[in-house]
This record gives C-alpha cells, structure tokens and sequence, in this order.
C-alpha cells in the first residue's frame, strides 16, 4: 500500500511539473538560461538521465556512443530550429523519448548498436529543437554550450548511477523499476 501511494505521489508530482516545463521563451538566453533548461523540464531531465541509466548498462562502445550521439543529435536538432527548420510534434517526440527509454531500462532490454543509436538521435533532435525554439534573444552559442554542457552531466549522473548500483537480483529490480517510473511518467507527458 505505501509502494502504491508513493508511486501516486511521484505521478502527481511529474504530471504538474511537465505542465509548466515548457512555459515559452526565457527572457534572456545565456549559458546559465542554457545550462538550466534541461534541469528545469521534468520531461528533459528524466529523459537524459534514463540515457545515461541505459548506457550504464549496455557492453562495448555503446556506453559512450549513446550518450554522444544524444549531444550532437541534439544539437542538431537545435541547427534545424535555428534554420527554420520544424519538426512536427516536437512535444509528443520528446514524451517518448521519456516513455521508449524507460521501457527499455524496465525490460532490461540489449539494442543492437545499429538500431540503439539512431533511436535515441532521433529523440535528442526533439529535445534540440525543443531547446533552442526557447532561446529568446540573445547569444547561440552560450545559450547552446549550456544545454549541451546540462545535458553531458545528466547523462554522466544517470550512467554514474546506473553503473553504481549492484549486480545483484536486487539492484537489477531497483533499476528496471526505476524505468518503469520512467515510462509511466513519458506516459502521463504523452497524455498531456
């Protein structure tokens, strides 16, 4: 029953955050402003750390080309808004960012390298464009270093966490229930 209430209790709390994590421009876009837009959106935030949770926990090169290709898919997601280019349905892209990378974390699933990595570009390209059509006015570059730089330590935490937590029957249920809070979560952004 307290498993159940408090599995309620962190709904609730992500559902009024993804409300209000896209509120419109910021009103000066420097690195700060850059470097506080992926912590500041739950639906980022969660999006980025399940990257990293993901990584920790896939063999070989994948450990640091998902998260890589995540930076530089989303910076050119970014490229694309700056060059007028739209993405269609970048709000509902970037809830299933949330939601397809905490299924994969909950059923502990192995991608190939083939198909993990365009995966996740395609979803960092919503999360770029997302980013940089609430810039504002001000300086590209700060502004993109920052979400750039924001985005590497949420990756960084997750793959910490993930590669922190023990091989055991116990650490591999606490982080595949982690992905399934994940994707509930992602679930509750796409019905919003």
């Amino acid at each position: 029953m307290k498993l159940i209430r408090f599995a309620g209790s962190v709904g609730l709390a992500l559902w009024a955050g993804a409300s209000a994590a896209h509120p419109g421009a910021h009103e000066s876009a420097s690195f700060l402003s850059g470097f506080s837009h992926p912590l500041g959106g739950v639906d980022h935030l969660l999006a980025m750390l399940a990257v990293g949770l993901y990584a920790a926990r896939q063999g070989g090169r994948q450990r640091w080309a998902l998260p890589t290709a995540f930076v530089l898919a989303m910076l050119a997601g970014a490229g694309a808004d700056a060059l007028g280019i739209a993405l269609p349905a970048v709000e509902a892209g970037i809830a299933a960012s949330v939601l397809v990378l905490g299924l994969l974390i909950a059923t502990a699933a192995r991608l190939p390298v083939a198909v993990a990595l365009p995966l996740v570009a395609v979803f960092a390209l919503f999360h770029g464009h997302a980013h940089h059509a609430e810039m504002g006015d001000s300086t590209l570059l700060a502004y993109t270093a920052g979400f750039a730089l924001a985005t590497a330590a949420l990756h960084a935490a997750g793959f910490l966490v993930g590669r922190w937590l023990p091989q055991t029957v116990w650490g591999q249920r606490l982080q595949r229930a982690s992905g399934a809070l994940i994707a509930g979560a992602g679930a509750v952004f796409l019905g919003t």
